[in-house]
């Protein structure tokens, strides 16, 4: 088939590597149980572990300078500096007692230069995507830096480097609003403290916290903590109250608290607090999370800030899963399908009160959260709960190697009619002119070149496309029903009030969610979701239809847009960068013929292009989040995913 198809030849932004082996060069020098972990390995299995794969080759290598006294001092006091630099001098002695003014951190005499490179990295990818050199990019440095606080080393870290990224992002681009996730599994204190009265500066953590007996042991830690002055509701923490989360629980948080939070703080940059500690195996994390996981969780913050994301490295201390993970980061950075995700069982109790607490906590300060529950009946983060919930769940200590992703030979393939350009970054299907003609007396032409596009995507061959044909509703039914004949799970999703689903598969081979702005005529099941909205769409995505789509981990997902649809061209964008997500990407977009203003923006999408910035979200309609609200309750039985407290939770 793939010799049949038009192939183009384009290029397009890169993914910046910065990364110096002279990070490499300190390690501890005496005997500390705790800070024995932190080893030059944890760099170089990276490093050599993206060269292994083929990944540093295909990004752009960015060389490392030290960072300047000024851009150090963005953050931290000049006292604390002045005395840093004097450890190049220090003796072995003279270092152990300069260690002890600190907490869970070592010093060597390489350590100083070591962290204004780290700095000097974090700032120069900055430079990179801020001036449009490369689309997005990751730090690997050493040492990390989310730890430190203004006059104070912590947790292995000398330098905040993603705080000292943020506020130079802010003095030298202009950068209005940054947006850091960190997603590290200690909470990054020193990052909060520097920016808890700062509303320019949304921060996002998760971490292990056991109601205040995992490390650092902060009350500060906890949902509860918001931020100060005019930094209230701009600070957001997940506490993780016990060990053993899982894909599910991670996912859950992105869907229900950060990315609607996210869009609707619309940033500028997103940085990324790229800790690994948090995937499987770690001996700090003790979680359950695969490193596959990090490649969605990637994925779903690139279409924020027109793909302005960077990735610094934090922690990570099992070597074996931190190099997996970064390789599954940077793959997605690069711009390949995330792996198909695999048991999302959905979270778990625990989980769920984390995510109840932070929804409800937030509700004053969000319009996107106004809608969550009350706190709950009792404080469950910071009291201990009893029963089963508050034991240490054991972690996995083996997990399968992530699968090899063969990216396509085809990334984008479009069926269109005569007289209808092919866009860029885009190849044309010939229609086959011995098909049969369509369905119900030839209304739909050539149905069978659209099938055919779908099956260079179950072999592999094509990773996505879209298609015109003369009338959508009268090919959605007839379509699916080929599509699952190709004995693959379809998850279909319609945008649009003409036309009538009909006659669908009911053995779960394909789920249905249909959003318009009509009250829907057919009845809710679980494969057919009829979704009335006026304006939030995008609240949908997060919360209903990201959910959906994960736990059914559909092969393919055709997504069908009708002419007239009330949906907004750029959201409609971001819902076809969304969706990529899925299905190992492989996505196939139906337009109706008279929609040709809609072909070179969806093909740009699904080239891997960012969407457009929508701006800072309004607050949804009162109507629309009854209406969200009514029916997440309604299947969230069925649909672990779409849970936010532990009413309905049995796992």
């Amino acid at each position: 088939m793939i010799n049949r198809l038009t192939r183009r030849v384009y290029s397009k932004m890169g993914t910046a590597l910065v990364y110096d082996e002279e990070m490499t060069r300190y390690k501890l020098l005496w005997i500390d149980p705790v800070c024995e972990i932190e080893t030059p390995e944890r760099l170089t299995v990276s490093h050599e572990a993206l060269i292994r794969k083929g990944l540093a080759a295909r990004c752009v290598s960015i060389p490392v300078q030290e960072a300047t006294d000024e851009n150090i001092l963005l953050i931290h006091s000049k006292e604390y500096l002045e005395a840093v630099k004097k450890t190049p001098y220090m003796t072995l002695e003279d270092l152990k007692d300069f260690t002890l003014q600190y907490g869970d951190v070592y010093f060597h005499p390489n350590i100083y230069h070591c962290a204004k490179l780290a700095v000097g990295a974090a700032m120069q990818l900055i430079d990179a995507v801020m001036t449009g050199k490369v689309r997005n990019g990751m730090a690997l440095v050493r040492p990390p830096g989310h730890h430190s606080m203004r006059s104070a080393a912590n947790g292995f870290c000398v330098f905040n480097n993603v705080a000292i990224a943020a506020k130079y992002a802010q003095q030298n681009y202009g950068v209005q609003r940054v947006l850091i996730v960190d997603w590290d599994i200690h909470h990054g204190q020193g990052v909060q403290y520097a920016f808890e009265d700062d509303p320019s500066v949304l921060y996002f953590s998760w971490h292990r916290y056991e109601h205040q007996k995992f490390w650092p042991n902060l009350r500060e830690s906890d949902y509860d903590c918001v931020g100060k002055d005019k930094g209230a509701g701009f600070n957001i923490n997940v506490p993780w109250n016990k060990t053993g989360m899982q894909n599910s629980d991670y996912l859950a948080v992105f869907c229900h608290i950060l990315l609607p939070v996210a869009y609707e703080f619309c940033p500028d940059l997103v940085l990324v607090c790229a800790g690994f500690d948090s995937a499987i195996g770690d001996p700090e994390g003790e979680m359950c999370a695969t490193p596959d996981i990090f490649a969605h969780l990637t994925h779903l913050l690139m279409n924020l800030a027109g793909g302005k994301l960077c990735l610094i490295l934090e922690g990570g201390y099992n070597l074996t899963s931190l190099s997996q993970s970064v390789c599954l980061a940077v793959q997605t950075l690069l711009g390949d399908p995330a792996p198909r995700p695999a048991n999302l069982p959905g979270p778990c109790k625990s989980a769920l009160e984390s995510i109840h607490s932070v929804r409800s906590a937030h509700r004053k300060y969000w319009s996107c959260l106004k809608h969550a529950a009350e706190k709950p009946p009792s404080d469950v983060s910071t009291k201990c709960m009893e029963g089963g919930d508050s034991t240490v769940t054991e972690p996995n200590t083996a997990w399968p190697e992530p699968p090899v992703q063969v990216p396509p030979p085809l990334h984008t393939a479009a069926v269109l009619p005569e007289g209808v350009a092919c866009p860029d970054r885009c190849s044309s299907l010939p229609q086959d002119p011995d098909s049969e003609e369509g369905f119900d007396g030839g209304a739909v032409s050539k149905l069978s070149s659209v099938t055919a596009l779908a099956a260079g995507m179950k072999k592999n061959e094509i990773r996505n496309g879209l298609a015109l044909v003369s009338d959508v509703s009268m090919a959605m039914t007839p379509l699916i029903w080929q599509l699952t004949a190709l004995e693959q799970r379809v998850l279909a999703v319609w945008v649009g009030d003409t036309g009538v689903l009909s006659e669908l598969p009911e053995d779960g081979k394909t789920l249905t969610v249909h959003f318009s702005n009509e009250a829907p005529k057919e009845h809710i099941c679980r494969y057919y979701i009829p979704v009335c909205l006026q304006k939030g769409f995008m609240q949908a995505a997060f919360s209903l239809l990201l959910p959906l789509g994960y736990e059914y981990d559909p092969g393919l997902v055709l997504l069908a847009r009708m002419p007239g649809s009330s949906m907004d061209e750029s959201v409609w964008q971001q819902l076809v960068g969304l969706l990529q997500g899925l299905a190992g990407g492989h996505v196939l977009v139906l337009l109706q013929e008279g929609e040709k203003d809609l072909v070179g923006m969806t093909a740009s999408s699904l080239s891997g292009r960012p969407a457009f910035s929508l701006g800072q979200l309004p607050a949804p309609l009162a109507e629309d989040v009854a209406a969200l609200e009514s029916l997440r309750h309604r299947l969230q039985t069925d649909w672990k995913l779409l849970q936010t407290s532990g009413e309905f939770n049995v796992t």
